[in-house]
């Protein structure tokens, strides 16, 4: 391992708000995957340049910042329906399947700063993008300011953001120390958002946790926002709360932050179906929604598809959508002859897609765990199997107009 700053490295601090408040207080090309031509590392990067390309510059008073910040999400069209970072799962091919069915914007999965920068072949196979995979956040972990930038200068001119991850809550974030984990330490999370915000040609943004106290969450943003962020994506759940399934994402906390602020703020939680994203929309007032898990279910999600699960949450009457999770593993494979990934990733959404289908057909999914080597072959035939079993699970929509980018207008 890279020898690094040993303060980075130490212990971090207890979750403690009485630190938190003496801190605050003190501060007052055509569809082709591409492995991108990485940045030379003697391109200018100083600060004049960064003025000349309209950011950061954090000479810039608040008010100019914020103006920049609104300038950049108009020019990308404010999109509102986005696909939300997923460690081995928000990989170009699933991005791309998201995107045909109605996300207008898309994170990659959570890349290692360190690795990243070292490592060539990490970098070949965990980044690859296109020209349609925009607009697009690269997402990256770090704790030291120094490699971040190192990492963040190969991707810039390949991306709309590059994105810090201070809401990861994983025990492998706690052992990395990075994620929502740098809570613990706000002096480190202040300097690598600077340090991004000086440095760059592209904005800085941030996905963050809620702290249990809500005056503390409203300070941590105003203090990220200070910092050069010129996008907030918030997790409304706090570190420990890390089931989604058991606890609900606080929409009132997102909205909160939403007005502390005065730079573009995303929401992400509690995101079933379409019915969900509207109701966030209006309940948080925020610019736009990310979806993780359900994605991976239902790629479709933002089309207005949902699955059976959700069927009786809906408003108006649900319908065959002519749609299922068969037709999107299709879909999804043939991305992946397109945009080459490691087959972790396909394996892994396989089973995600096909899991309803698999509980009918379980054969079929052991047949699936038995290869250690999986084909493309393998996987088409294993779908025509489970639709030769007349199994067939659809993807429902409702019959009424359902909601679309252009339903709000700002």
């Amino acid at each position: 391992m890279a020898s690094q700053n040993p303060c980075i490295l130490m212990k971090p601090k207890p979750y403690s708000f009485l630190l938190l408040h003496r801190y605050f207080c003190a501060e007052s090309c055509p569809l082709m995957a591409q492995n991108p031509d990485y940045v030379d590392e003697e391109q200018p990067h100083d600060d004049k340049h960064n003025q000349h390309l309209g950011f950061p510059a954090r000479s810039l008073s608040g008010e100019s910042r914020a103006e920049r910040a609104w300038a950049h999400w108009t020019k990308l069209g404010r999109p509102r329906f986005i696909v939300a970072p997923m460690v081995d799962n928000s990989e170009l091919p699933f991005r791309m399947l998201c995107r045909k069915y109605g996300a207008q914007g898309a994170y990659t999965p959570m890349l290692h700063s360190r690795i990243f920068s070292e490592t060539e072949k990490y970098r070949n196979e965990e980044f690859t993008t296109c020209k349609e995979d925009r607009p697009l956040f690269v997402q990256f972990c770090a704790n030291d300011p120094d490699v971040l930038l190192e990492a963040a200068r190969k991707v810039e001119p390949h991306c709309d953001y590059v994105d810090i991850n201070l809401g990861c809550p994983q025990r492998i974030a706690k052992r990395g120390n990075y994620g929502a984990f740098l809570m613990d330490n706000l002096p480190l999370v202040k300097s690598l958002v600077e340090k991004l915000a000086v440095n760059l040609q592209v904005p800085v943004s941030c996905k963050i946790r809620l702290f249990p106290n809500l005056e503390d969450t409203l300070k941590y943003a105003r203090m990220l926002e200070e910092a050069g962020c010129m996008l907030l994506a918030v997790h409304g759940r706090t570190r420990d709360e890390k089931d989604g399934k058991k606890f609900r994402a606080d929409w009132k906390a997102i909205r909160a932050v939403k007005n502390a602020v005065r730079i573009p703020v995303l929401a992400n939680g509690n995101i079933r179906h379409i019915d969900d994203v509207r109701d966030c929309l209006e309940e948080t007032g925020v610019e736009g929604v990310l979806s993780a898990e359900t994605l991976l279910e239902n790629p479709a999600l933002f089309a207005g598809f949902r699955t059976a699960a959700w069927v009786s949450e809906s408003e108006g009457t649900n319908v065959d959508g002519k749609l299922d999770q068969a037709d999107l593993v299709i879909e999804y494979l043939k991305l992946c002859e397109m945009y080459p990934v490691p087959w972790r990733m396909i394996r892994s959404h396989v089973h995600k897609l096909l899991g309803d289908w698999f509980s009918l057909q379980p054969h079929i999914r052991e047949e699936l765990n038995k290869q250690s080597k999986l084909t493309f072959e393998f996987l088409y035939d294993m779908v025509d199997r489970l639709r030769g079993t007349g199994t067939r699970i659809p993807l429902y929509k409702v019959t009424r107009v359902e909601l679309t980018a252009d339903s709000y207008s700002d």
